[in-house]
């Protein structure tokens, strides 16, 4: 399969390294320093699972360069997806199809508005890695998980096919009864992890430890079931109890990325995460503040 990785950090870089060592014909779209040491020198991915340099026949900044292909993985950052769904029209043919891995619930709609509903399919991904140096992307650790779906929750063939070309690059796949339901349940999960670790400016074990950050913790992730309720989402029953063992279980030292962003001063997720929960909340007539005293919208323009 013909396959355009559209952003190749820690997510694109990732996956694109693990298809093309498994055999799928692989085309990075990437930029700057990072771009030029992949036509350099190669791609290398390191890891707890050991070392691995690929040497990709295409990396570009363009797509028309590429032209059409199979598959799109789309793994820039959130508010870089409408932007990037203009400039990867030329990788669209008649059956091309665009998979998002994006944190958030919204990429799919924007990409479908962009390229239209029949190209695009949902996704999600969990895994922790980002660009060690330019053309060097570091696995912190941890068994990297997709799962993807049809929009309408149909298995399809082209979903299926997908599933299977996944699984063979060595990543565990699912398609899910529920895609939806699976993206809402992972956005449970850091909006209100990356929220309150954002505003905190500490590290997991602290926010969970002490009684006021917890219980913020809890009533962020209660909002996020509301709005996913009205939204016409269904989530397990025990979605925030199986989300809260899940934070139990980080490593105590551990901060979304995020809040690292926005520590930092850098451009960060924080409308496409928390700011989405406000915004389809309110649009729903749900607003239970939680999540908005984590949120600071950008002001409007003059």
């Amino acid at each position: 399969m013909r396959i355009a990785v559209f952003g190749a950090g820690g997510v694109g870089g990732f996956f694109g390294a693990r298809l093309l060592r498994s055999g799928q014909e692989v085309l990075f779209i990437a930029r700057g320093s990072h771009l030029e040491a992949i036509r350099a020198n190669g791609l290398r991915l390191e890891g707890p699972d050991g070392h691995v340099l690929v040497n990709p026949t295409t990396a570009t900044n363009r797509s028309d360069e590429v032209g059409p292909v199979d598959a799109v993985l789309v793994a820039v950052k959130a508010w870089q997806v409408e932007e990037a769904a203009k400039a990867m029209k030329p990788l669209i043919g008649e059956t091309t199809i665009v998979i998002p891995f994006q944190n958030g619930v919204e990429a799919p709609g924007q990409l479908a508005r962009v390229l239209g509903r029949e190209h695009v399919i949902a996704g999600l991904c969990i895994l922790i890695s980002y660009i060690k140096r330019p053309g060097v992307i570091q696995h912190v650790g941890g068994a990297p998980y997709v799962a993807l779906g049809e929009l309408d929750n149909k298995k399809t063939e082209r979903v299926l096919a997908l599933r299977r070309l996944i699984e063979e690059a060595g990543v565990e796949c699912e398609v899910p009864d529920d895609i939806q339901a699976a993206m809402w349940n992972k956005f449970l999960l850091i909006t209100s992890f990356g929220g309150v670790g954002a505003i905190t400016r500490a590290p997991v074990g602290v926010v969970r430890s002490l009684p006021e950050t917890r219980v913020l913790l809890e009533e962020a992730m209660h909002e996020v079931v509301a709005v996913a309720t009205a939204h016409g989402v269904v989530l397990p029953q025990d979605a925030t109890g199986t989300a809260m063992k899940g934070i139990d279980e980080f490593d105590p030292t551990s901060t979304a990325s995020m809040q690292g962003d926005i520590a930092d001063g850098r451009p960060s997720e924080l409308e496409y995460q928390n700011g989405a929960v406000v915004r389809i909340g309110r649009s729903m007539g749900v607003c239970r503040h939680s999540i908005a005293r984590l949120y600071i919208p950008k002001p409007s323009p003059t």
